[in-house]
């Protein structure tokens, strides 16, 4: 197989599965805030869609790692540090997009480990809403930027 198929195999991967995971996310979210409203009970189901979205979240920063190093974009990394971080573009595509990809998981995941520690399902609910809510922003800025896609 070559490098070539391999990198676009990988990157529609990559496409499909960020899909997944901000609709996983967007999915808790709503639960999240509907169940606020409504005072229900933090109930098998919502852990379950809370900790599907966790784990898309986590397989696409995988996938995301594997993209990063196999892309040819990695190649500007040869020229140095000062050289990528002086050109907007390969800050971006080489910095700031995986480093802001990576922290909106960890704010998801850090979400996900705080809700555990209460006993009331709204502070649950608040908790895993308030979490998924950042972490979906940092993730969905990134396809924001102009000239990413």
């Amino acid at each position: 197989m070559s490098r070539e198929l391999f990198f676009s195999w990988i990157f529609q991967l990559n496409v499909i599965w960020s899909f997944l995971a901000i609709i996983s996310t967007l999915i808790v979210i709503v639960n999240s805030i509907y169940s606020l409203i409504f005072k229900s009970a933090f109930k098998t189901f919502d852990l379950r869609i809370s900790l599907f979205a966790l784990i898309f979240n986590h397989i696409q920063i995988v996938i995301g790692i594997i993209l990063y190093l196999i892309s040819p974009k990695f190649l500007w990394w040869e020229k140095g540090f000062n050289s990528v971080f002086n050109n907007d573009n390969h800050r971006r595509y080489l910095i700031e997009h995986p480093l802001i990809s990576l922290i909106g998981v960890l704010i998801i995941t850090f979400g996900w480990s705080i809700h555990r520690k209460s006993n009331k399902s709204s502070k649950k609910f608040l908790r895993i809403g308030l979490f998924y809510l950042i972490g979906f922003f940092l993730l969905t800025s990134k396809t924001l930027w102009k000239g990413y896609i």
